[in-house]
């Protein structure tokens, strides 16, 4: 195992620690051991992409310190995220034996984040869990912050609750599993943590970019970015946590009509992005180049940057007006000053968005 680096999320009773590096998987069973002691059972929801690579690796840590672990796999994709799936994870930990004493570990990505935490939540109205994410987009940004949730018909995440992790152990070794589509997706995340709070990491995405390393340190900054937001506003109460859903207004409407598991969230949320970041040079007065330094980074990872043919704007407004961020029937959309300086507008109309994705077909 390489050098270790780690963040603390400071929550007070909920605080925990993220920790990312090389060659952490072997390692999942002294922490958790280290963890809870008193523990001795667990369940490890993955899924039948990540299970078959890595699962075996966390089994064997588990035992060699005297945990009992029970695997369970559901299939990869988003259509996963459904309450049918909770019920049945639910139904295997019981059957398996799980009590209040047990606790869960989250191997996966985003979608198993969410799941086996919102899993967790409501299992004997509550267990302990532990997010392994396997994903650029889990590692810098869903296994972070305790939402967890499931999809519906009607929109993305309309189902789920605020439960935090007991500790986040991030490898960076299974990023190199990933397919590239999927590796390139994450960094939709990133962008987004640049743009609305640290300028200063557009050049770090570029060297990572470049091959020229520093993807734990990348991974690490982002962290900390997501770790301090979270902890000013855990319960997106106040509009410090609404600015993590810079893309997001459109990017889950995107997502939402294209069909779950037909375009990636990432992929989704770079086309929220470059809406937002017209939406702002319009409205907030982003510069042009800031705009275009913006724009390019999310063509360099090879994100989509038009809508799929067959799109409607008519459809990505019905998702949107289920969408939590909209607030009686307010739009509050997050809107850029200027790069990472981000802030809550509800100066945006549905037509000004209207415009803003139709421009997304030019």
């Amino acid at each position: 195992m390489s050098e270790c680096l780690s963040v603390r999320v400071q929550l007070g009773q909920r605080s925990y620690d993220v920790y990312i590096g090389n060659g952490l998987l072997p390692y999942v069973g002294t922490y958790a051991s280290e963890l809870f002691p008193e523990k001795k059972k667990c369940a490890i929801i993955s899924d039948s992409n990540v299970a078959p690579l890595y699962a075996e690796t966390v089994i064997a840590s588990l035992e060699e310190n005297g945990i009992e672990s029970v695997l369970i796999t559901v299939p990869a994709g988003e259509a996963t995220k459904s309450m049918g799936t909770v019920e049945s994870v639910c139904s295997e930990m019981i059957k398996s034996g799980l009590d209040r004493k047990s606790f869960l570990i989250a191997l996966g990505g985003g979608v198993i984040g969410d799941l086996a935490g919102f899993a967790s939540s409501i299992f004997l109205r509550g267990i302990p869990f532990i997010q392994v994410p396997t994903t650029v987009l889990a590692q810098v940004d869903s296994s972070v912050g305790g939402k967890t949730g499931v999809n519906t018909p009607e929109g993305k995440n309309l189902l789920g609750t605020f439960a935090q992790p007991s500790l986040v152990i991030a490898d960076v070794n299974t990023l190199s599993s990933l397919p590239q589509r999927e590796y390139c997706e994450g960094f939709a995340e990133i962008i987004k943590h640049a743009a609305i709070r640290d300028a200063s990491m557009f050049d770090a995405i570029n060297a990572v970019a470049d091959e020229k390393g520093g993807m734990a340190e990348l991974i690490c900054r982002n962290v900390e970015i997501k770790a301090r937001i979270v902890e000013q506003d855990e319960y997106e109460k106040r509009d410090i946590r609404a600015l993590l859903n810079f893309g997001h207004t459109v990017g889950h409407a995107i997502e939402a009509s294209a069909g779950y598991g037909e375009m990636l969230h990432g992929e989704a949320i770079g086309l929220g992005m470059i809406a937002a970041v017209s939406l702002s040079s319009q409205l907030s007065g982003l510069p042009p180049a800031s705009r275009a330094k913006i724009f390019n980074l999310i063509k360099r990872f090879a994100l989509p940057t038009k809508l799929p043919e067959g799109m409607t704007v008519e459809t990505i407004l019905e998702y949107m007006q289920r969408d939590k961020k909209f607030s009686e029937g307010k739009i509050r959309f997050v809107l850029l000053s200027a790069l990472g300086e981000a802030f809550v507008s509800e100066d945006v109309t549905e037509a000004h968005i209207v415009a803003a994705i139709r421009a997304l077909r030019i």
